[in-house]
């Protein structure tokens, strides 16, 4: 059984920055990519950045390129995501996501195992 748990969160200044981690559980993990959303009050759970994890492909949200990178290390069991110059609208619980399989990686449902979340707070 998969179990992810997230780490790394807080409160920050906007401009600042912060990494988040999410530490993989149970057996060596052997699916197909991990993933990070976020979900704000009031909004929907958002796309955030995925990696494929055999071959490091990456992808990207929209609102976040350029300024968070996914990154993972197979010899941890451990995937982080990398935010610098953060702003109020990235306020929102960080979630950790994984995937046994390919796909449409922005669509929440087709991820499988899910983390508990990490709140991130960004005044200006």
């Amino acid at each position: 059984q998969v179990q992810l748990v997230e780490s790394g969160g807080g409160s920050v200044q906007a401009g600042g920055s912060l990494r988040l981690s999410c530490a993989i559980s149970g057996p060596a993990f052997r699916g197909y990519a991990m993933g990070w959303f976020r979900q704000a009050p009031g909004k929907e759970r958002e796309f955030v950045a995925s990696v494929t994890w055999a071959n490091y492909n990456t992808y990207y949200g929209d609102s976040v390129k350029g300024r968070f990178t996914i990154s993972r290390d197979t010899a941890k069991n451990t995937v982080y995501l990398h935010m610098i110059n953060l702003q109020p609208e990235d306020t929102a619980v960080y979630y950790c996501a994984g995937r046994d399989y390919g796909g449409v990686f922005a669509v929440e449902y087709e991820w499988t195992y899910w983390g508990q979340g990490t709140q991130v707070t960004v005044s200006s």
